[in-house]
């Protein structure tokens, strides 16, 4: 398989960093979103991103408007029938995946493979609403998709070896290291390892153990952590961890991944993390939640 241009669904924070990662890998993309408004803010993302690296001297302007040349927007999901690739991006919602792949089935070539970015979602049941189930994986990047070096290349129940194999070069081709998922499992690898670590650090924070500031020390400095788990939720998404959460307690029928009272009190007051101003942290008045 030939990939020279690679279709991108979401221009969110996830999909916006795939579309730089891409698009910096010499790769063509078409980054497509709903709203034009959606794609001007993936856009000012990504400008802010290389902005960024251009200040620390690991990007020139030459290079930053090189890489901005080679991305290309739409709101018309029909502009993918020449993408050699798709990615999707968007919202964590199994029935909304499953309406975009079914479109995507109908208009890019049958050889194509359309993968998944969802942290935690089944990959069977996605591919479910295609005619290429064979074609269907899971390619879940971290965030920030820039930077961080991992991707799970994630098996559906029918998904050839052809397709994983396909994938794995392609993630090489984007200097990241890819780990397979052999089993269509929630929470896939890293996620099922982290989602327990995250739900007891809200539990030791809702019962008064320590602080959220506490807490991060204790794993920073204690576990070698980069990063305490209330920094690197709200970094990633509260939002995220929470349907992520939900997810796993139905798909396992088990309450022990059930979101904390906390977290659902926080998704009540629309504290999503930085992305909102506010999730275990006040990035407005750095100070920390711990009601």
């Amino acid at each position: 398989m030939t990939i020279k241009t690679v279709g991108i669904v979401g221009a969110g924070a996830m999909g916006s960093g795939i579309a730089n990662l891409a698009a910096s890998c010499g790769f063509n993309v078409i980054l497509r979103d709903v709203e034009q408004r959606f794609l001007d803010n993936g856009l000012s993302r990504i400008d802010k991103f290389m902005s960024k690296s251009i200040e620390r001297g690991k990007l020139t302007e030459v290079e930053k408007e090189e890489i901005l040349s080679r991305i290309h927007t739409t709101t018309e999901i029909e502009d993918f029938s020449t993408a050699d690739i798709v990615i999707e991006a968007i919202v964590e919602n199994i029935d909304a995946k499953k309406s975009v792949f079914a479109e995507l089935d109908r208009i890019v070539p049958e050889n194509v493979i359309i993968a998944t970015n969802t942290s935690s979602m089944s990959i069977t049941e996605i591919a479910s609403a295609t005619n290429r189930s064979d074609r269907v994986a899971g390619m879940h990047f971290f965030n920030p998709a820039q930077l961080m070096k991992l991707v799970e290349i994630v098996r559906g129940f029918d998904t050839s070896d052809e397709t994983i194999e396909e994938l794995k070069e392609f993630a090489q081709q984007l200097k990241k290291e890819p780990v397979v998922v052999n089993k269509d499992t929630p929470g896939f690898i890293v996620n099922r390892i982290m989602t327990p670590q995250f739900i007891e650090a809200i539990k030791l924070l809702e019962e008064g153990v320590a602080s959220a500031e506490d807490i991060d020390k204790a794993v920073t400095l204690g576990l070698n952590y980069p990063m305490g788990p209330f920094t690197l939720q709200d970094y990633a998404g509260v939002d995220i961890g929470y349907y992520v959460m939900e997810y796993m307690a139905k798909e396992f029928n088990d309450n022990r991944f059930a979101p904390p009272m906390l977290l659902k009190q926080m998704m009540r007051a629309g504290r999503y993390g930085r992305k909102s101003g506010a999730g275990f942290y006040d990035y407005k008045k750095e100070s920390v939640s711990n009601k």
